[in-house]
């Protein structure tokens, strides 16, 4: 993913926010807290530690973008990587960037750097987008806007946080990519899912056999529930001709989901009077 190409970009959002506090153009690790809001969850421990080796000998190059808070310390808006490497290679003080942001541009900004890095998993990138969605009100037109991709895309991603724990988990670990992911959406029942997500977590299963276990499996759900409608409509119409042969006239069954009328002919008041006589006798 190009750097470049994500949306408004981090410079777009940094120019709209005017309110930049750079007193100082150090802090020290201890003043910042990392953001417990922020999309990205998994830190690789083997990435970080070859980021201190680099930080050990060549410094820190790209200063930690922080924000002030209420408790007086600092907290990261990007950069938390940095941060740990930095604490790894045993840094006393960290070069920072220190801006006035609002919870909202802050988890823009986290979100943006860390696509632009293509640091967040699926599910990362999915919560992140409805966290923006759930928490600040966001369409999932404005967000697109804001990462740069489509409408669809940002939909398709956030649709991923329905499927099972087990399978997210999967998918967090790396063991199903998103486009498998996409793909068990198309399953009705879970447990079919499951074990698809399994199959395919082992390598058995391409995501285009993932697709068409899906759609094998809605068709099958759709066959059963045609077959059980027409056993519904049969015993209506047997009873229709039983009701029509016992009371000698035309009998009408209308039904519905949960409740149905039964409709019966008659011809004039002394037909219905005897009608009425023929039913109250009926055990």
């Amino acid at each position: 993913m190009a750097k470049g190409g994500l949306g408004v970009g981090l410079d777009a959002l940094f120019i709209d926010n005017a309110n930049e506090v750079q007193v100082k153009k150090t802090l020290r690790t201890a003043e910042l807290e990392p953001n417990r809001d922020q999309p990205r969850k998994a830190f690789s421990d083997e990435a970080i530690t070859a980021l201190a080796d680099s930080i050990r000998e060549h410094g820190m190059l790209q200063p930690i973008l922080v924000r002030p808070i209420s408790s007086g310390g600092y907290q990261i808006v990007a950069g938390e990587r940095r941060w740990r490497a930095a604490r790894m290679a045993g840094l006393d003080e960290v070069p920072v960037t220190i801006r006035e942001l609002s919870d909202l541009e802050t988890m823009q900004i986290a979100i943006i750097e860390n696509l632009q890095r293509e640091n967040l998993n699926p599910i990362e990138e999915a919560a992140g987008y409805n966290d923006l969605i759930e928490k600040y009100g966001m369409t999932q037109e404005k967000v697109a806007k804001m990462v740069g991709r489509s409408r669809s895309a940002v939909a398709n991603a956030v649709r991923i946080l329905s499927l099972p724990d087990r399978v997210l988990k999967m998918v967090e670990n790396g063991e199903l990519s998103a486009g498998h992911a996409r793909a068990l959406l198309g399953f009705e029942n879970e447990e079919m899912l499951i074990a698809t997500a399994l199959r395919a977590a082992d390598g058995g299963l391409t995501v285009r056999q993932v697709e068409k276990a899906a759609q094998k499996s809605e068709e099958h759900t759709e066959d059963s529930a045609s077959k059980a409608n027409k056993k519904i409509d049969n015993y209506f119409k047997e009873m229709e001709l039983s009701l029509n042969e016992r009371l000698g006239r035309k009998v009408k069954v209308d039904y519905g989901k949960n409740k149905g009328a039964l409709i019966l002919e008659f011809y004039d008041k002394k037909d219905l009077a005897a009608l009425a006589e023929k039913l109250a006798k009926e055990d």
